[in-house]
């Protein structure tokens, strides 16, 4: 019997200097039935010619141009729609998997019979050096939840197409991935964490993670325009927010084995 297929969406943009990282940490996974579509956001620098030369001995590896650029989440949709897995997972261009992560995921998801579930992952710096601690998964993971504060790495999301259909992103400049997980998790209520951590998220300079006016900016947005809160109703979100993001995420960093 056939492994199941995984779809790998990998967004890219102005990537040139860890493309060819990223799509290496997919290309040594243990688990081997995958697809991996990079999709170039209309790249300035050398990102296309990189992942064309990765191709050529690479069948399983797809590249999809925008004309203009579109957004991440513009991106990531398109790779969805010309994905044909049976899974799909999500990587950033520079970001990395470790090797086992597919196959751990997919034991993970089997064995519990889920529809969703992520992992824990390193912390890395721009130039791939490990934080002394990284992000641990919470055990379960409910819309409930998921609505105070973005709970999933995407670098670690993945689910079952079978049992969600296919699930895209809203076309928002900034926290569409957060939006992608509220989706899947209002269609199957709850997903599972893997402890073990499976991925490392580079932190970038400017990046909305370091930047915390912005990420206030942006979940506010997701509240609003893409849960259609209102005004008085995204607000009390936001509270609930702050408060969640800036004093009980805290908890999830910990020393991770790597």
């Amino acid at each position: 019997m056939n492994e199941p297929l995984v779809s790998v969406i990998m967004p890219a943009y102005n990537a040139a200097a860890y493309i060819s990282e990223a799509i290496a940490s997919v290309q040594n996974q243990t688990y081997k039935n995958w697809e991996l579509f990079v999709i170039d956001d209309f790249s300035t620098d050398e990102t296309c010619s990189i992942v064309e030369n990765i191709i050529k001995p690479e069948p399983g590896i797809h590249l999809l141009k925008n004309l203009k650029n579109e957004g991440t989440g513009a991106a990531r949709n398109k790779g969805i729609t010309a994905s044909k897995g049976d899974f799909i997972a999500f990587l950033d261009a520079d970001d990395l998997w470790l090797p086992e992560k597919l196959e751990v995921q997919m034991k993970f998801m089997k064995e519990n019979q889920l529809a969703m579930c992520f992992s824990s992952y390193h912390l890395i710096s721009e130039n791939g050096a490990y934080f002394s601690k990284g992000i641990l998964a919470l055990p379960k993971l409910s819309y409930k939840k998921l609505l105070k504060a973005n709970y999933v790495g995407n670098l670690t999301g993945m689910y079952d197409v079978s049992k969600t259909g296919k699930i895209y992103s809203p076309l928002l400049r900034k926290r569409q991935d957060w939006a992608l997980w509220l989706s899947v998790l209002k269609k199957v209520k709850f997903g599972k964490g893997i402890q073990q951590p499976l991925a490392c998220y580079r932190i970038r300079k400017n990046g909305i993670s370091t930047n915390k006016w912005a990420l206030i900016k942006y979940n506010y947005r997701v509240y609003n325009r893409f849960l259609d809160f209102g005004i008085l109703k995204s607000s009390g979100y936001m509270v609930l927010f702050l408060w969640e993001h800036f004093v009980v995420k805290r908890k999830q960093k910990k020393k991770l084995d790597q």
